[in-house]
């Protein structure tokens, strides 16, 4: 386990690094763009949900959420935010693989080509299942010291495993790309907890969908190394 530790660390180590190159410049601040972008649009979103639905069938924590406003807005935005950066983010987050792999890997063969289609519907299945998820966590938060573990628990298994798909769906099969990631589940699920961890941190957020997937392509070629 700590042997697994220490890939993840290195791999992000290697991912904030190469923030610098010029090869991942451009996608950088795109991604920056795009995840302010999709923080602006998801506070918006939340703000109308909150001002004209009743999220809680309990009458005092609706009220709380009223009282709260702008507080309540922004916390919902936060939590929510990692599912919904990551799952719109699919296309840049690959053109990241492509920057990382051209520089550390490139002995490499093309990548398999994945449809639009392919991307889309990947994404818009997490991104259902990682907002599902997150809202019923949500109930966490009546057991405060409760709710940090549920929450960074649930995201940093499904962050994990949506990157390293994201990762090695471009080389492998579907199949053999499941039995690859249950064969290292704690290295994706420790990458997963730092992703998760990155996109909760003020202006980190932004830049964590591209670090998180030069991470896991490190973490990825490590394992195939072993296979």
């Amino acid at each position: 386990m700590k042997c697994g530790r220490s890939v993840v660390l290195k791999a992000f180590a290697k991912a904030v690094e190469q923030l610098q190159d010029r090869a991942l410049r451009r996608i950088v601040w795109i991604g920056l763009l795009f995840a302010a972008v999709v923080f602006a649009l998801l506070w918006g979103g939340v703000y109308l949900l909150l001002s004209h639905t009743t999220i809680f069938q309990t009458g005092w924590l609706d009220t709380v959420v009223d009282v709260l406003g702008g507080l309540a807005t922004l916390a919902l935005t936060w939590l929510l935010f990692p599912a919904v950066v990551t799952s719109i983010m699919g296309v840049f987050l690959d053109d990241a693989a492509d920057a990382v792999e051209r520089q550390h890997y490139p002995q490499l063969p093309l990548p398999r080509k994945q449809s639009i289609q392919e991307i889309f519907l990947s994404s818009a299945k997490f991104l259902a299942l990682m907002l599902g998820l997150n809202l019923i966590t949500l109930l966490f938060l009546l057991v405060p010291p409760v709710f940090p573990f549920v929450f960074y628990g649930v995201n940093g298994y499904l962050l994990g495993r949506e990157y390293f798909e994201v990762v090695a769906l471009r080389r492998l099969d579907p199949p053999t790309a499941a039995r690859l990631r249950r064969s290292n589940q704690f290295k994706v699920f420790i990458a997963g907890l730092v992703i998760a961890f990155l996109l909760t941190l003020p202006v980190v957020n932004l830049l964590a969908p591209v670090i998180g997937t030069a991470a896991m392509v490190h973490i990825f070629h490590g394992m195939t190394k072993r296979h």
